[in-house]
């Protein structure tokens, strides 16, 4: 519900009707028109400084100073007049302190830019944490900022934080390089901080990309979301788009983990548990402290003699159990297996020693019957053969005859 003002015209400075909210304060107070203002204003583009801004300089001096390691010293001495011609450009003195260990950075007379001490104080910083100078003094554009992102208090196991700082890295940096090169941004990670130097959205990236990182989120997913949005961001018809159906959501999924042990706590007592028995009082309560020394070492010879019986039984018992003949898995049926005799209907077990003996008997006594009847052995036999004996004419031809022992033998087996 809108309510005009209490004069009743419903108007405003310069003719604007005011307008009040339900609580009963005044609507739009601060929307008034801006002429200077339109959409083709990029409102993140930064101008360069020009000295005419300020041509009366600073009023009064401003100052930072720095600490750096031992081992730095001296690299600094080495590229110190690089830095100090650096920094005169800009109208801003510096000063290295080796006996303290300490940079320091101030302005002068001819310092034009207010900012530009900020930026000083950032490069000596940069420079006290391992970043080479040629890269450190790249801070003084007003396009690059930089960032140091403290890694060192997100998680307190050293190993677990190690093993997350080389995952930061990669194998021979390739993940960092890929970082860098999807952000636009220098990264150094050193110790416990990681410095960073690049543009405000690019910081932003690294910023969150180092910190998941330590917390356990691996960079390749967050690598893989910058590669999308830069191609989307490739298209004009996707600019004033969502991209969150185009970006992956990844799920985190836990690792099942081994529970550890309960170990149930026993009930409390004051008092302490019981003195174990020791060697001597064992001794007292069994008699044996009271022996002789021969005694005591027969009852040892004894004992050792006792467990040499029970280890050769043992012994034995495996041995004699590689001849123990194994179980047959089913057990084979009297008449499972059957032998055929030719010429007769009967049929033996094999695993009957004495029907078998039976059997042949008579068979051999039936096949004596049929030979007989038949007219004797000799119409089993093959034609006689008569032969000359040159040797002896004197004698008469011999008959021989032959194969009587096949015959013999296929007589008796039918």
């Amino acid at each position: 519900m809108e309510k005009t003002d209490q004069d009743g015209n419903g108007d405003g400075e310069d003719g604007v009707p005011v307008r009040y909210n339900a609580q009963g304060k005044q609507k739009g107070k601060h929307d008034k028109p801006k002429p200077w203002d339109n959409p083709d204003i990029d409102h993140w583009k930064v101008d360069p400084f020009l000295p005419s801004w300020n041509e009366g300089g600073m009023l009064e001096e401003s100052s930072f100073c720095t600490m750096f390691p031992q081992y730095r010293e001296k690299y600094l001495q080495e590229v110190w007049p690089m830095v100090t011609k650096a920094l005169k450009e800009y109208g801003i003195a510096c000063k290295l302190n080796l006996v303290e260990g300490s940079m320091t950075v101030m302005t002068t007379r001819k310092t034009k830019d207010p900012y530009i001490i900020i930026k000083s104080r950032d490069l000596i910083k940069l420079l006290s944490r391992s970043v080479p100078a040629s890269e450190a003094l790249k801070i003084l554009d007003d396009n690059v900022q930089c960032d140091i992102i403290k890694i060192g208090n997100i998680i307190r196991n050293k190993e677990r934080f190690v093993k997350r700082r080389q995952r930061l890295l990669g194998p021979n940096g390739a993940t960092l390089k890929a970082i860098e090169l999807l952000t636009g941004c220098y990264i150094l990670v050193h110790g416990n901080t990681v410095a960073a130097m690049g543009s405000f959205k690019g910081l932003k990236a690294v910023r969150r990309i180092v910190e998941d990182c330590i917390r356990n989120v691996h960079p390749i997913y967050h690598i893989k979301t910058l590669m999308i949005k830069r191609e989307l961001a490739k298209d004009p018809e996707l600019a004033n788009e969502n991209w969150d159906r185009f970006l992956p959501n990844f799920k985190k999924q836990n690792v099942k983990r081994q529970k550890a042990k309960h170990i149930e706590k026993k009930p409390y007592t004051p008092f302490p548990p019981p003195q174990l028995p020791s060697k001597v009082d064992l001794q007292l309560e069994s008699g044996e402290y009271f022996f002789s020394a021969e005694r005591k070492a027969a009852n040892k010879w004894q004992e050792k003699k006792d467990k040499q019986a029970e280890k050769a039984a043992e012994n034995k018992k495996k041995r004699d159990a590689a001849f123990v003949p194994p179980q047959e898995s089913r057990k084979r049926s009297k008449n499972s297996t059957n032998l055929d005799f030719k010429g007769t209907s009967n049929r033996v077990a094999l695993n009957d020693v004495t029907a078998m003996a039976a059997s042949i008997k008579e068979n051999i006594k039936n096949k004596g019957h049929q030979i007989a009847a038949a007219g004797g052995v000799e119409s089993y036999l093959a034609a006689p053969t008569t032969f000359e004996c040159k040797e002896f004419p004197q004698k008469e031809n011999i008959e021989y005859t032959l194969a009587q022992a096949t015959i013999k033998e296929s007589w008796l087996m039918g």
